[in-house]
């Protein structure tokens, strides 16, 4: 057991955990914040996507040790009110069928738009490649990812 502070959704988190547990077991069992799911426990189907300085990872099969001084986002780090806009896309285009996967995809689609404002087809295929949506919502996905960056856009402007 060790003693290990993540810095998640800007609040710090101080736990005793084992080194090597999974990240997602931290962020759900020890902080408590369950919109992060397990689906896999593999790093194949990215249901447990969260952000880790601002790059998708596989909280499942990632070291808590490891994100230890690191900033970690979660979906319920997005907004207070949904109102990022890739939520807002995704309300606004119910995208989900199921739902399971929505938040690994949310914070995929997040870090796209981060590091690429106006995404063709194929970057995003790319991008979403490793988020697995049972129901089979990618053209929603596809084009709730292309809204999103309309509405940063104007709200940019």
């Amino acid at each position: 057991m060790a003693s290990i502070t993540l810095n998640i959704n800007n609040a710090s988190h101080t736990i005793d955990v084992d080194p090597q547990m999974p990240l997602l077991w931290a962020i759900r069992d020890f902080v408590g914040l369950k919109g992060t799911k397990y689906g896999c426990g593999m790093s194949q189907c990215g249901a447990c996507t969260v952000l880790l300085d601002g790059n998708p990872i596989r909280s499942c099969s990632y070291p808590v040790s490891a994100a230890a001084g690191k900033k970690i986002a979660t979906i319920e780090g997005l907004s207070e009110k949904t109102d990022h806009p890739v939520q807002q896309a995704w309300i606004e285009l119910q995208v989900p069928q199921c739902g399971y996967c929505q938040s690994g995809q949310i914070m995929s689609a997040v870090a796209l738009l981060k590091k690429n404002p106006s995404p063709t087809d194929a970057q995003i295929d790319a991008a979403m490649q490793g988020n697995l949506c049972r129901c089979g919502t990618y053209p929603r996905i596809k084009t709730a990812i292309h809204r999103a960056a309309e509405i940063q856009k104007s709200q940019k402007a």
